[in-house]
């Protein structure tokens, strides 16, 4: 009996990671209607209907075993604030084995943007990852074009692979049917401990 993608509920001081559920919807809409000026790269829901739908996608991938995804709640108000997520999987050494698994599908409304959440919600799921699962590697990727995201990633601890030459779909509104250069970060599991410290100290403050 192989390993299955599930993601259990992470709570910090400042956010609880909720598995997602169309309960989530009116809640992520909502984040997302905030200011929208940090989404030129990526794709949030802006109506009910895509809310919807974004939740069905999502599910949809997490059947197939490829992903877990999360809404994130902000624990003080209990408003949702964001999205992300676990994905793909990578079973390197067997299939009762997770060798390697993507932190990703990452947005905030505008108002949890620069408040920690960010940093503390990868905390949660880098520390599941190597501590839990066992993981030898997290990985994360963003557009190449997005500085912030880079950015963030980085403080966040993750180290900088390079750029993957039309790598995967883009997200960006009006670019559907196009390609986009992915830049790779990841985290190794010998890495973990001076990334965890790091994270923990930034937290504190």
């Amino acid at each position: 009996m192989g390993f299955t993608l599930e993601g259990p509920v992470l709570e910090g001081a400042r956010v609880r990671l909720e598995p997602l559920e169309h309960r989530h919807a009116e809640g992520l809409l909502r984040a997302a209607r905030e200011d929208r000026s940090s989404y030129g790269l990526t794709w949030v829901p802006g109506s009910p209907a895509e809310a919807e739908g974004y939740v069905d996608a999502q599910l949809a991938r997490a059947a197939s075993g490829m992903l877990a995804p999360y809404a994130q709640v902000d624990r003080e108000s209990g408003r949702v604030v964001g999205a992300t997520a676990y994905l793909e999987p990578r079973y390197w050494l067997g299939e009762d084995t997770l060798s390697a698994i993507e932190v990703g599908f990452t947005w905030l409304g505008a108002s949890a943007q620069g408040t920690g959440v960010n940093a503390e919600a990868k905390y949660l799921l880098f520390r599941h990852a190597f501590e839990v699962w066992g993981v030898a590697r997290v990985d994360l990727k963003t557009d190449a074009r997005n500085s912030r995201s880079r950015a963030a990633i980085e403080r966040a601890g993750a180290r900088f692979e390079g750029v993957l030459r039309n790598w995967s779909r883009s997200w960006a509104p009006g670019e559907g049917g196009r390609l986009r250069d992915s830049a790779i970060f990841s985290i190794t599991a010998d890495e973990w401990p001076d990334v965890r410290a790091g994270l923990e100290a930034r937290l504190a403050r």
